[in-house]
Order: C-alpha cells, then structure tokens, then sequence
C-alpha cells in the first residue's frame, strides 16, 4: 500500500507538472464545450430517417405519384405504434416521426440535431404546402387546407448542450486514458524509471494500480468540471434523474482508454511517436462516434465503422442516462462492450510490454 500510495502521488505530483498534459486533456477539450455550447448548429450529408405513424394520406399520395420522390431527403418507414415512434426519436433512431389525423399533420422531432429537426419540419411542411396548393388549383375555395404543427419529443428548454456535453466529455476521457498511460510508459522507459522500480521492492500491481488510480481520479474531475461549466445558466445544461450513472460509466470508459493508451505505450519507442500513434487513435474515433455532432448527420458509411468504436459506446451510455433520462439498464450493453475493449486491449498490452528499451 505504500509503494501504491507513493507512485500514485507521484504521478499526481508530474501530471501537475506537465502544462501540456493539463491543457490537452481538460482545457482543450473544455475550449470546445464552450465554443460549441455557444454556436453548435449541426449539419446533414445523409437522408433523414422519418418514421410514419400510421396512415399519411399527404405522404402516401406523393409517393403513389413518384415512389422515389423522398430518396434524396428522406429514409422512410411505418409503424402504428405512436409511442414507440416517439421513443425512436428520443433515442435518436430516426429524425423525426409524422402522424395526420384528418388534415392536421403532427410532426415530432429532437433537439439532438436542430439542423436536421429544421430540415425535416421544412421538407415536410412543403409537401404539404405543395399538395394544398394542388387542391386550391382544383377545388378552391371549397378544398379543406391540410395543417402542420412541429413539437418537439424531449422538454421545450432543452438545447445543443445536452447533447453535445457528453459527446466532448467522450472525447476528453479518451485522450487522457490514452495520452497519460501511453506518455508516462514512455517517458519513465526513457528516463529508466521502470528499470529502477522493477529492481525495487515495488510490486507490478502497484505500478499498474498507481495508473489506473490516477486515470479514474482524472477522468472524475473531467465529469465535475465538465458538467459544472455546461450547468451554468449561459448554458443550461439539465441533467435527468439518473445522471448520477455517468460516474460509473466514466470509470468503466476511462479504464477502456487506459488499456489503449498502455497499448500505445508498449509498442512506441518515443514520446513523439507515442504522442503521433494515440493522436492517429484518437482523432479518427472522434469523428466516427458523435463527439463532436450527432451520428445520424454522419454518411451512413461512417455510422457503419462508428460500431467498432469504444468511444461510440461510452458517448451512447452518457447519452442515455444523462439525456434521455434512461434507466440503470440502460447502459449495461455499453458497460459490457466498453469492459470487452478493455480487457482486449489490456491482454495485448501486457504481452507486448518492456521494462526498457533493450
């Protein structure tokens, strides 16, 4: 316990130490919560998934017309079931989902991606504007005008925030799971550092415990911090009633990082080539999981590789349990997947582990 206590103070003591270290793992990724949080406006490559509720007589009687009339702008699909397609829409299955009753056309969409909820509304309320335009043409003044009304699924005084404060605090974890394990591994092999304790009394548990100690502590002050700065009224973050399953859910992501970073570690032989090694790792996880905008904005192509992502997954589960306001269970299928990647990553590791460079 000594020797853990001793090596985890350490690492703090260097952590603090390190500016650059700091400034990449919480300011940078703190910079963009707060430049996104203020000017976030989304984007939109790929047909927006829209889900019919029931019967659309306004939508049916374009595509009797043309079948292909949508393809360009939207991906459709039916069920009768309201609630079930509201719920798609809260978890960010499809865009948007649509109903008529009579000539009332309900349209429900989410503040995940407000660029693409605009788009929808606006591609459907212009084929029904187009279609009565057609009946005024025909049987004006006595045609009964079909009319639009857009509400959205989740609290009206919810914005940009909540989605984008778990994607960026994603983001955050990663690079300092990665980044801290794979620069201190090379920096203490360098320096000898790993010699010099492996001919201590020190024990490899408490080396690799002292790590993982120091990875969780950080990956805890990135949630206080991240959540505080985005709860603040400029910003107005509100969490659901269990938000508080994010602390695990950082825990469990932050040790997949870990195993990456020790990974990254053991196999580079610099510093810089460790730094280049987990920036290749990590950029490209960014972008391909939603941290930086939501996945149905991403190609579908991207949306496909996004799955073999661990970042992917520990945004989803921050998602559900800080947003969409789902249960405990919820987040069991990340925990699994995330866990999985941990333990792959971690294996690999310690058998391509050295103490030196010899």
């Amino acid at each position: 316990m000594t020797s853990y206590l001793s090596l985890t103070k350490a690492m703090l003591i260097g952590l603090s130490r390190d500016k650059s270290t700091l400034f990449f793992t919480l300011l940078f990724p703190l910079f963009f919560l707060i430049i996104f949080g203020a000017l976030f406006s989304g984007g939109q490559s790929s047909p927006s998934k829209v889900v019919q509720i029931g019967d659309v007589p306004v939508l049916d009687q374009v595509l009797a017309a043309d079948p292909d009339a949508f393809d360009e702008v939207l991906e459709l699909s039916s069920t009768d079931d309201e609630a079930a397609a509201v719920k798609m829409v809260e978890d960010g299955d499809v865009a948007a989902a649509v109903k008529q009753n009579g000539d009332q056309v309900q349209i429900f969409y989410s503040a995940a991606d407000q660029t693409t909820a605009g788009i929808v509304t606006g591609v459907l309320s212009g084929i029904v504007n187009e279609t009565n335009l057609q009946e005024l043409q025909v049987a004006a003044p006595e045609v009964t005008i079909t009319q639009v009304t857009a509400s959205q699924v989740e609290d009206e005084s919810l914005g940009a925030i909540q989605y984008l404060m778990p994607g960026l605090l994603g983001w955050a974890i990663s690079m300092s799971g990665v980044f801290g394990a794979a620069m201190t591994l090379v920096t203490w092999r360098q320096k000898k550092t790993l010699r010099r304790i492996r001919l201590s009394p020190v024990s490899v548990g408490a080396v690799v415990g002292a790590r993982v100690g120091n990875t969780l502590l950080l990956a805890l002050i990135q949630l206080v911090v991240f959540v505080g700065v985005a709860s603040l009224p400029f910003f107005g973050l509100k969490l659901t009633d269990y938000w508080w399953m994010a602390v695990p859910t950082v825990m469990i992501g932050a040790l997949a990082f870990l195993s990456i970073g020790l990974l990254v570690g053991a196999v580079s032989k610099t510093s810089e080539g460790a730094s280049g090694l987990a920036n290749l790792i990590i950029l490209p996880l960014a972008f391909s999981s939603g941290s930086f905008y939501p996945l149905e904005a991403a190609p579908q192509w991207l949306q496909a590789i996004s799955y073999v992502s661990p970042l992917r997954y520990l945004n989803e589960a921050m998602l559900d349990v800080m947003v969409r306001g789902e249960g405990p269970a919820s987040v069991l299928p990340e925990w699994g997947i995330l866990i999985a990647f941990g333990l792959v990553f971690g294996f690999i590791a310690t058998r391509l582990f050295r103490w030196d460079d010899i």
